[in-house]
């Protein structure tokens, strides 16, 4: 087979390994699910595209290892697994064309859906005994977030397998195997795009523009020649707000993403330190839209700052971590991060240049440290206000705030960055109001819990300042019709007064 050939035959060591590994992932995938039931999600994209030529290849071989020979579908042109097409009226003409072709050059057995996504899949699956999705996303996309090789559908949708053969694959990786193998891709990359999503919000990738003096039309180099892969998706402009489920982008204004924040620090655990950065992270995370699942406050170890990201990567869709961060051996945010993450800590010559500028000769011996950074998927978000550019890496984001207005400054940064890179999901902000009461809690107990399954997209709350002052309720939610409804239901079960207003 021409794609196992040319990976054998290549010097690319880590390509050869990145290859191997995503061929154990299919080839396994392969044998827990028959071919009826497995199929490909293809959208003509250069990630896509590699995964539909890993397939064609871990196919042969899955079938070459089933019958003990080596030549079993060597030289054949078909490709049995099922191919999910989701065409849009906002994709790119270039995009429809070079997957059509590619499934004629195939034979792809392709399922063409015009729905959205989610409606489209349960339609699919439902005629189909599909158990298993294979995906081409890659670590650092949004699409990522919680995501394993195996990772089963989330919750609302319907059931399958996601299977993420390339999930460890950079954007060096994909574009060696397509070079190295020399097999068709979209036309737009050659011309300047790195990252293609809709003609609404996808441009060439400015970085590779080439200076023309004569003022004639802009040309740009291939996409293959981007020389910092974590800017791949610098011509990529988010008009729009999106949510991310399943590996699909689905459009859907009313979600709620969830967050995690995570302090580190033996100071705030002694009490010695007062920790305000939490309250003002929460405050600002709700501002768009954002709901906080968990406060956490970790030791200054590698190993407890790890469990505790390791435990919130998968459950939320970001996860935002401060303190511990700087040359101290106390500072071990971003060597938990990375071990979290299943990375080492290597050399970042970009950001070790910002340290140089921030802190001039001292960035000399130990101070080096600072510029290691989890290797292979950090992504360093600039802003001209910031000296030093925060630290992404996958869905955790490591703020170096020390202080309210320091995290104030990089909070405003981060949402000026998300409104043009989409670094950040901005949604419907949450809104809310409160009540008070004089009446005890006994009295407002079965009421507030009715109330609260009659509205279960609300958090509805109480809580008290002090035990003799008067009860607050609190209603939270996105919808200010709803809350005022569920407002006046609440005061409705008592007697006239029985409730004020907080503004």
């Amino acid at each position: 087979m021409e794609i196992d050939k040319a990976i054998r035959e290549c010097e690319d060591s880590r390509l050869k390994t990145k290859y191997s590994n995503a061929i154990y992932v299919i080839k396994r995938a392969l044998a827990l699910y028959s071919i009826q039931e497995v199929a490909l999600s293809f959208n003509g994209g250069k990630d896509s595209t590699v995964l539909l030529h890993l397939l064609r290849a871990g196919y042969f071989l899955h079938r070459a290892e089933e019958s003990c020979s080596k030549d079993v579908v060597d030289g054949e042109n078909t490709f049995p697994i099922r191919t999910i097409y989701f065409e849009s009226a906002s994709a790119f003409p270039e995009i429809n064309s070079f997957t059509y072709e590619t499934a004629a050059t195939y034979n792809l057995q392709m399922d063409i859906i015009r729905l959205d996504f989610k409606s489209g899949l349960e339609a699919l699956l439902k005629a189909n005994p599909i158990r298993a999705i294979f995906l081409g996303v890659r670590i650092g996309d949004p699409t990522a977030v919680g995501q394993e090789q195996f990772s089963p559908s989330s919750p609302g949708w319907p059931a399958f397998m996601r299977v993420n053969p390339i999930l460890d694959w950079s954007y060096r990786d994909v574009w060696a195997f397509l070079l190295v193998c020399k097999v068709r891709y979209c036309s737009l990359y050659d011309q300047g795009y790195t990252s293609i999503g809709s003609i609404h919000d996808t441009v060439p990738n400015a970085l590779l523009c080439i200076s023309n003096s004569n003022n004639s039309e802009e040309k740009f180099k291939p996409a293959y020649l981007l020389p910092d892969g974590r800017l791949e998706r610098a011509g990529r402009a988010k008009n729009q707000l999106s949510s991310i489920s399943n590996g699909f982008k689905d459009l859907n204004s009313d979600c709620v993403l969830t967050a995690s924040v995570i302090a580190v620090g033996d100071e705030i655990l002694f009490g010695t330190v007062e920790d305000k950065l939490r309250s003002f992270l929460c405050r600002k995370l709700h501002s768009i839209g954002w709901a906080v699942s968990l406060l956490a406050v970790t030791r200054n170890d590698i190993d407890s700052v790890a469990e505790e990201v390791e435990r919130r990567k998968s459950t939320d869709d970001m996860v935002f971590i401060y303190g511990g961060v700087g040359p101290l051996h106390s500072d071990v945010t971003v060597a938990g991060v990375a071990k979290a993450l299943g990375v080492r800590l290597a050399p970042d010559e970009e950001f070790e240049e910002h340290l140089r500028h921030l802190i001039g000769e001292k960035c000399t011996g130990d101070k080096n440290e600072m510029a290691q950074l989890p290797e292979g998927i950090t992504e360093l978000l600039h802003h001209e206000q910031l000296p030093v550019p925060l630290i992404k890496c996958g869905n955790v984001i490591i703020l170096t705030a020390t202080n309210v207005a320091e995290l104030d400054l990089q909070w405003d940064c981060l949402i000026e960055s998300a409104k043009s890179n989409g670094d950040l999901v901005l949604m419907a902000p949450f809104v809310s109001k409160s009540l008070a009461t004089t009446l005890s809690d006994v009295e407002i107990a079965q009421p507030l819990s009715k109330l609260c399954l009659q509205y279960p997209d609300m958090n509805i709350g109480g809580y008290r300042g002090s035990r003799k002052g008067p009860l607050i309720i609190r209603f939270e939610g996105k919808d200010p019709t709803r809350i005022e409804a569920a407002s006046q239901s609440m005061c409705q079960n008592f007697y006239s007064g029985a409730f004020s207003q907080i503004e």
